[in-house]
């Protein structure tokens, strides 16, 4: 899979760029930063990561691919760029029922959706993160649902880190599904039910009896080899259960011993 990291542009011009310091950052008239950053997206999204450079930008634009350079610096940079205002898409709601475990799951689910509209995320490598003003204010976003229940500042760190990996993780599955659809003209259930009738005749119970039980009730159930969005619901819920253990653990230790009688 054709992979690219975030963080590799100049950070001087990244940062300043992400911030729009630059004088010339927000001049250009009908160019401009914002529109090519767009464009960027627009190929990413249509054509994956791999597929994006300062041509197809400029094709995609009507321009001069050198026309380009003079509000971004390179190809680096501009990916920083889009992943700061792909992260502003995700909602920020002020009041979400169902406490800390309420805010995380909806962190979660607008995450999971937010790699659904841009499958190319899962190509960007970001352990060196675009430091933007978006990916700063989501951090903060995220950092609040679990602010004042009892954990440290490394732990409420490590809490939503924990989440974001998780829905990076499951997600692939499903745009992978997605992805295997449209190019091979099949759904997952067209696809199961054309391999069903010859697995069963092929497949042995008394060879692999638990495979044979277990893959028989969950193709029934979900009229295919897998279903990433059911997979997806399950792993959420249990990420959960361990953070509320976590959260338990905390106040234990924090509780006052009982006075003696």
């Amino acid at each position: 899979m054709h992979v690219e990291y975030s963080g590799t542009g100049d950070p001087a011009r990244s940062l300043a760029l992400l911030w729009r310091t630059r004088d010339r950052a927000s001049r250009g008239g009908d160019l401009g930063v914002d529109r090519i950053v767009r464009a960027a997206i627009e190929v990413a999204d249509a054509d994956g990561l791999a597929a994006l450079s300062m041509r197809r930008v400029a094709e995609r634009l009507g321009v001069g691919t050198m026309s380009l350079y003079t509000h971004v610096p390179g190809k680096g940079e501009l990916l920083d760029l889009m992943l700061d205002t792909v992260h502003g898409e995700t909602p920020r709601p002020a009041d979400v029922p169902g406490g800390w475990r309420g805010r995380l799951e909806r962190i979660a689910r607008d995450t999971w959706a937010l790699y659904l509209r841009h499958p190319w995320l899962l190509q960007v490598a970001t352990t060196r993160p675009p430091l933007g003003p978006q990916v700063t204010a989501r951090y903060d976003y995220e950092l609040r649902a679990v602010e004042g229940i009892g954990l440290t500042d490394l732990e409420m760190d490590a809490v939503v880190t924990l989440v974001d990996s998780y829905v990076h993780g499951a997600v692939r599955g499903a745009v992978e599904a997605a992805r295997a659809a449209r190019d091979t003209g099949l759904t997952d259930e067209q696809w199961w039910r054309a391999h069903a009738p010859y697995l069963e005749k092929v497949m042995d119970p008394a060879r692999f009896p638990t495979a044979a039980r277990v893959g028989a009730a969950a193709g029934e159930e979900y009229q295919a080899a897998t279903d990433p969005a059911r997979a997806f619901d399950f792993g959420l819920a249990r990420v959960l259960d361990g953070i509320a253990a976590l959260i338990a653990h905390r106040s234990a230790d924090v509780t006052p011993p009982t006075a003696p009688r």
